[in-house]
């Protein structure tokens, strides 16, 4: 199962009830951090969940809503004893402006590694897999799709049937090759059929472009921009280049997610649920986003 925590829902400018944008995947104690707006470390730490075990920062784009916080975090995780190497995947840009930002943390007991606007999918110690879009946004801008793998069952006939003594089981169940006494054996040789893994989307900032649909297909939980949650806000919408409610609720029943997720707030929104309606017209499986509101996404039976 996969943990996931909303550390900030608001576009534009913080308010006092709402930090700016970033989310928190949690899988195994280690982290993937999306966006890093104002207030992410305060939420961060309200969470309690940790600044070193964060492996990759996801940046959707370079608008300060969703950078601003950067340096800071860079700083804390410093000082929280990581010597590990930490990436950072972002837009076109990225690299200069993570230089530029960095003039005000200068000295870090880690490396940094840069992918800019990245066109294969990257993998996470063989067990998460990351996906980017391009969006339809005023800057150079990422959605984002995260498989989590599942491994598969472990097969005793298979096993006995490749006479692979059992001292050596465990060792292979976990994905790993080994040479025993002259021969080699391999995970397949124990292992069943592969297991649906976990699927989960991220998409902010964008008008909704056709190519979302097919980019967070089936996902569990499709975490989305609802700027504007008035349907007369749309010429805002397209003006700015965000999506409104209903816009929102149509990617996801166009794309059968699971559950979707709205955030990223206009500041002018007082209270998004007022308007949760429009969205429930079209996709039912809704959820108003709020700072620190948490999910765990759990593999299905199998």
């Amino acid at each position: 199962m996969i943990d996931v925590v909303l550390l900030g829902c608001g576009g534009g400018m913080p308010m006092p009830n709402r930090n700016l944008s970033s989310i928190l995947l949690n899988y195994r104690g280690r982290k993937i951090l999306v966006d890093c707006g104002e207030g992410t470390q305060v939420s961060m730490r309200m969470v309690g969940w940790g600044f070193k075990t964060i492996d990759i920062i996801c940046i959707t784009h370079i608008h300060g809503d969703h950078i601003v916080g950067l340096p800071g975090l860079l700083a804390t995780i410093g000082n929280s004893g990581r010597t590990e190497p930490l990436a950072i995947i972002g837009p076109e840009g990225i690299e200069n402006t993570v230089n530029s930002l960095r003039v005000i943390c200068p000295y870090l007991p880690y490396d940094i590694k840069i992918i800019e606007n990245p066109h294969d999918s990257i993998e996470l110690d063989n067990f998460i897999n990351i996906s980017t879009l391009n969006l339809d946004h005023s800057a150079p801008c990422l959605g984002y799709s995260f498989y989590i793998k599942r491994a598969p069952k472990f097969n005793v006939e298979k096993a006995l049937e490749n006479n692979v003594p059992k001292n050596l089981w465990n060792v292979l169940q976990k994905g790993n090759e080994i040479e025993f006494k002259g021969r080699k054996y391999y995970p397949s040789m124990v292992l069943g059929e592969d297991r649906e893994g976990i699927k989960l989307s991220i998409i902010t900032d964008t008008r909704p472009i056709e190519e979302i649909i097919d980019f967070v297909r089936d996902s569990y939980l499709f975490i989305c921009e609802g700027t504007y949650g008035d349907d007369n806000d749309i010429e805002k919408a397209i003006r700015n280049k965000h999506m409104t409610f209903r816009e929102a609720a149509n990617l996801a029943k166009n794309a059968e997610i699971g559950e979707l997720l709205l955030t990223h707030f206009s500041p002018a929104m007082e209270e998004p649920s007022r308007y949760l309606d429009n969205a429930k017209e079209v996709f039912n499986n809704i959820i108003i986003g709020e700072d620190r509101l948490t999910k765990t996404l759990s593999f299905k039976n199998s």
